[in-house]
């Protein structure tokens, strides 16, 4: 919220209009020749209200790849991931945040760029709560040729406001005015007071209320030309989402809302499921995840195959839909992500996104024991003396990557991994006879050990790994420059994330039982056994949190969850002080050694307390206080 706004930002330029699917606003439209229309003149003229909704849907950011410098942002800013540029780019994003060079006034998270909608989140999402402010405040008595139109319209309009107050929520916390009215330019805006976090998603809530109550806002979109328009179903993910956060550590001041949270949770999930959501729970193209290309895991893996298809297909819109689990994808694509955040040495550009080996830790032995000791991870800050569980009698340490959950082959490329070669270079190439008549010829193992000229471990060329590891997810099977298949749309929303939600929040309750039948039902969809009954609430808590960040590895969670556990005052040295590698030597014999490493020898300096929130920007910030007389900065800023 600018208050420095100049007046004419409070009229609309109705030119720059994105056309999200609403059929009546592909017309031209007649302006003054300032190129400006007065909101009175907006809401005069069907069309023109039609163009008026299409601008509160300009601020929805792109996510996945598409932060700038064509990187994961919150992914490579956790302890999932190292980002290759933070070397090679120092000056941009990711260097910057690892040397905690970062201020209100100039933090590299919001103010190197805003490609995609992927930064300055204050203005955009502000901008995009004011156009929805206005919307509500005039569509009533505006002119539209439907009145199901018009109240289908006014829904959008208010789960829209939800969306980016929820997105404000997750990077600035509880400093944020509510604003139920668009404020003119002359206002007085003395009274405004500041909320607390649970106040702010009370009316995050009511918003998704109205959504919900209105009967001409479908649950799906069936229809390709209306692809991007929000549903009800958004308004039950916002739910879960926001009053989970609410009730954790970070945010509840204090105060027990987790029955609340699984309450709410629980009745979401339901309305999702009777609409008919559900998991993605069969491979629909065999020919590309079954075949001899695809080389999930040691072997071909249907269940990690399952989960690699999911995440490489964008969802569709249609009434026989085959992705019942998306509830919203962004309508951005994300680009050649094959040679910016996969396997960078396709062509000698970048790898973009290398795992650490906490996220690899992180995927338990396919009998469902975790590697490490949940509890406590690591014996040293580092993170290079495991604490392995003991109760854990299948992981080798001298030979990692066999024997794991089909997640982990699905989202990692690791040394030894096969991958059917669409791409120019032949790092290691695998003997013919180990695969069908005619493949073996074009099938090579990704080869990360140190000393391999193309793909091996490096700490500052750009196309090598920084960790040991690629990243698979997201990768199609069969993308490469010479078979250009872009990554999928991201996904914003996905059933899965709802169930994690519940789970969580029932344990939290005290309702054990119900949150093991949600994980277990996570798990069961990739062949993983079932946690045992019987866990303590705190162990409970837990697998559930573990089950989380390996579930949704590299979907932005991760990075919002580490900072709403910790507790009010708490920093993130324990996760995200030092990342760690795998450096592979290649023995004469052809075997290999393991040892752990950090990727750099200083520690990363964003685990402060003061990163658990981003700061107001800070001009933002002092007009704020000046005018209010309340400081609503942010800690430690």
């Amino acid at each position: 919220m600018n208050l420095r706004l100049r007046k004419n930002i409070y009229t609309i330029i109705l030119a720059g209009f994105l056309t999200v699917g609403l059929n009546s606003c592909n017309k031209e439209l007649d302006m003054a020749p300032d190129g400006y229309f007065s909101i009175d003149d907006v809401f005069k003229d069907n069309i023109k209200v039609a163009a008026f909704l299409n601008s509160c849907y300009n601020q929805i950011p792109a996510k996945g790849t598409r932060y700038f410098f064509w990187m994961r942002g919150p992914v490579v800013w956790s302890d999932e991931a190292w980002d290759t540029d933070a070397e090679s780019e120092p000056t941009l994003m990711s260097g910057r945040v690892y040397n905690g060079d970062a201020s209100a006034a100039f933090h590299p998270m919001t103010n190197i760029s805003a490609d995609a909608g992927n930064g300055d989140y204050w203005n955009r999402y502000w901008a995009g709560i004011r156009n929805c402010s206005v919307f509500i405040k005039n569509i009533d008595a505006a002119t539209v040729n439907s009145e199901t139109d018009r109240k289908r319209w006014k829904a959008e309009a208010h789960l829209l406001r939800a969306y980016y107050y929820h997105e404000l929520l997750k990077w600035f916390g509880s400093a944020l005015p509510i604003m139920r009215e668009p404020m003119e330019f002359d206002a007085d805006f003395s009274g405004v007071e500041k909320p607390t976090y649970y106040d702010l998603v009370k009316f995050i809530m009511e918003d998704c209320d109205v959504a919900l109550a209105t009967s001409e806002l479908p649950w799906t979109i069936t229809d390709q030309g209306e692809q991007h328009r929000i549903t009800k179903s958004v308004a039950e993910a916002i739910k879960s989402k926001v009053i989970l956060y609410a009730a954790s550590p970070q945010n509840n001041a204090g105060q027990n809302y987790w029955e609340q949270a699984y309450t709410v949770n629980k009745q979401s999930l339901a309305n999702l499921r009777a609409n008919g959501y559900e998991l993605y729970n069969k491979v629909n193209y065999p020919q590309t995840y079954l075949s001899a290309t695809a080389f999930i895991g040691p072997t071909v893996n249907e269940k990690a195959s399952l989960y690699n298809e999911y995440f490489t297909q964008g969802m569709q819109f249609s009434g026989t839909r085959i992705d019942k689990e998306t509830i919203w994808q962004s309508r951005d694509g994300q680009g050649n992500i094959w040679n910016i955040d996969g396997i960078g040495a396709q062509d000698g550009y970048k790898t973009g996104t290398c795992p650490s080996q906490e996220i690899v830790d992180a995927f338990e032995t396919i009998d469902g024991e975790p590697i490490l000791d949940l509890a406590n991870p690591y014996l040293d800050e580092k993170h290079l003396q495991p604490n392995y569980n003991k109760n854990n009698k299948t992981y080798n340490p001298n030979d990692p990557y066999a024997n794991r959950d089909p997640r982990f082959y699905a989202n990692i490329y690791y040394n030894g991994s096969k991958r059917y070669a669409f791409w120019n270079f032949a790092e290691v190439a695998e003997s013919p006879e180990n695969f069908p008549a005619g493949m073996g010829n074009r099938t090579r193992i990704i080869a990360t050990y140190q000393g391999e000229p193309q793909t091996g471990i490096d700490r500052t060329v750009r196309k090598a790994t920084r960790t040991g590891y690629f990243q698979r997810k997201f990768l199609h099977p069969n993308s490469s420059t010479n078979n250009p298949i872009g990554g999928a749309n991201a996904k914003l929303f996905r059933l899965g994330e709802v169930i994690l939600n519940f789970a969580e929040a029932a344990a939290e309750a005290g309702h054990l039982e119900e949150a093991r039948t949600a994980v277990n039902e996570i798990r069961a969809r990739v062949g993983m056994p079932e946690i045992p009954a019987g866990l303590s609430k705190e162990n409970l808590i837990l697998r559930v949190r573990h089950e989380r960040r390996v579930e949704l590895a590299f979907e932005e969670q991760r990075f919002f969850d580490v900072r709403r556990w910790a507790k009010p005052g708490e920093n993130l040295a324990k996760t995200d002080k030092w990342i760690t590698a795998m450096n592979i030597t290649r023995n004469a014999d052809g075997t290999y050694a393991y040892a752990r490493r950090v990727v750099r020898d200083v520690e990363r300096r964003n685990y402060a307390s003061k990163f658990i929130w981003l700061p107001i920007p800070l001009e933002e910030a002092n007009r704020l206080n000046s005018i209010t007389g309340v400081n609503w900065q942010n800690p430690g800023w």
